[in-house]
């Protein structure tokens, strides 16, 4: 559950989202670390260098993913939200690692690599 205004929302094309979620493209909505809380206590984390992912220790679910580049955020995937609809993306990262087959056919803001600085 988030108490608060996201910061960003986006889809993200980068083969480590891809690996992490097994989808062709990963959506997600971030917050500030604080606004967000799990309910339950079967989270369970993976840390790859400077990305920490959480998944659902019960169902393996990815839910979430912090980079220590980006110190107090947290970007939660729209799949495991109860209202995704409401976090609509509002932009494409690493849109120079989309798959080729994959056709996103909207009129947002589109950039090769990171959306926001490291």
């Amino acid at each position: 559950m988030a108490d608060a205004e996201p910061i960003r929302s986006s889809y993200c094309h980068c083969s480590d989202c891809r690996k992490a979620t097994g989808a062709p493209v990963t959506a997600f909505v971030g917050f500030e670390q604080d606004a967000v809380v799990f309910e339950g206590e079967a989270r369970r984390s993976f840390r790859n260098g400077r990305m920490e992912r959480s998944f659902c220790g019960v169902c393996g679910s990815p839910l979430d993913y912090r980079d220590d580049g980006l110190p107090g955020n947290i970007y939660v995937y729209l799949g495991v939200m109860n209202e995704p609809e409401r976090f609509a993306p509002t932009l494409h990262a690493f849109e120079s690692e989309r798959l080729s087959f994959l056709k996103v056919d909207d009129e947002l803001p589109r950039f090769d690599r990171f959306s926001v600085e490291r």
